[in-house]
């Protein structure tokens, strides 16, 4: 199978090269970086690396409307354009190991959602903090409870989607952009009866960088989960 990983990027010129090189490692795979115009000049060392590894690596610039979810948008759009049967997202700080991608492309051939879960049987977390820890636990019980999502990892943003699944999501409706973007599409894919399914991954925090987590983001994640409950149901569309 064909498949793109679409990496959203933001101040991480250090981690770029070394993840691409570790994820073109497996065969099949190309690598989609999308830059959110980063002052540190991501983009730049993104454009060297897809000239040194042509046709497996392509890089889209962003320069307005910032924003993981608005990067995910914009990047998917382009990943769906270019046809592969696998979209993956992950992150670009080596939280997620690209060691692991072959076992999220070898579930979907049995599901059109595969997660990455650290709260399953064989998943788990590395150098945080017991109150990080906490608060991720709670995030997900409080996401399963208002949403009823079955997944034991929805905030999880190590995924990979069949291609025909992920295209028939309203992206353009969306109006979560913080990590709740990834909430909402996983909910949006469960009412329309994809299937979802989990393996075990080991996040470790990130390598270089600072975290993208801030009181806004936390905001907006304890009100999506009550957005998306209180819209009204549309049927599973058709997929040509």
């Amino acid at each position: 199978m064909k498949a793109i990983v679409v990496i959203p990027t933001y101040n991480e010129c250090e981690n770029i090269p070394p993840l691409v090189d570790s994820l073109l490692r497996h065969e099949g795979v190309r690598v989609l970086v999308v830059d959110d115009d980063s002052p540190d000049g991501t983009g730049a060392v993104a454009d060297e690396a897809r000239r040194r590894h042509p046709g497996r690596v392509d890089v889209l610039h962003r320069t307005s409307n910032r924003g993981l979810g608005r990067s995910y948008i914009d990047g998917i759009a382009r990943a769906i354009a270019m046809g592969p049967d696998l979209i993956c997202q992950m992150d670009a700080d080596f939280s997620h190991d690209p060691a692991a991608l072959p076992s999220l492309l070898a579930a979907a051939d049995r599901a059109d959602v595969v997660i990455g879960s650290r709260y399953i049987a064989g998943g788990g977390v590395v150098n945080w903090p017991a109150r990080r820890l906490l608060l991720s636990r709670f995030a997900n019980w409080y996401v399963r409870a208002i949403t009823h999502l079955d997944a034991r990892d929805c905030t999880s943003g190590y995924r990979c989607w069949r291609r025909e699944a992920l295209a028939s999501l309203p992206l353009d409706r969306f109006v979560s952009d913080g990590y709740s973007f990834l909430v909402e599409m996983l909910f949006v894919a469960a009412r329309q009866g994809r299937r979802i399914t989990e393996v075990p991954i080991t996040y470790v925090e990130r390598r270089e960088g600072q975290s993208k987590m801030s009181r806004g983001v936390i905001l907006e994640s304890a009100i999506t989960p009550w957005r998306l409950v209180a819209r009204p149901k549309t049927a599973r569309p058709t997929v040509r």
